[in-house]
């Protein structure tokens, strides 16, 4: 069983940053994707960013110079630098592992990120 903890959220005045920290734990291949989803209330979940266990990265449009994805492969552990931020970027935010060979997904439990004005 894969285990995700997330850690590093929080309340934020816009402009403002925060860096956020998911570890995996359990059996899990060296060959997946990690990366961070986030849903507002009332909205879809959405993709924030992903990387490749070769560090290849995509981010959403709305985030793109203002938010970093990396990764330890050592640890097993994605962060996501957070700079820049505004109040739309107020919502949970989902640590998410995709095994490639087995192809399965997990989920961490969320963490709050609220921005202020």
């Amino acid at each position: 069983q894969v285990q995700l903890v997330e850690s590093g959220g929080g309340l934020v005045q816009a402009g403002g940053s925060l860096r956020l920290s998911c570890a995996a734990s359990g059996r899990i291949f060296s060959i997946n994707d990690m990366g961070w989803y986030r849903q507002a209330p009332g909205k879809q979940r959405e993709l924030v960013a992903r990387i490749t266990s070769g560090g290849s990265t995509n981010y959403a449009d709305s985030v793109k110079g203002r938010f970093t994805i990396s990764r330890d492969n050592a640890k097993n552990t994605v962060y996501l630098q957070m700079n820049s931020l505004k109040p739309d970027d107020t919502a949970v935010y989902y640590c998410n592992v995709y095994e490639r060979v087995l192809l399965r997904n997990y989920w961490g439990q969320g963490t709050q990120v609220t921005v202020t004005s």
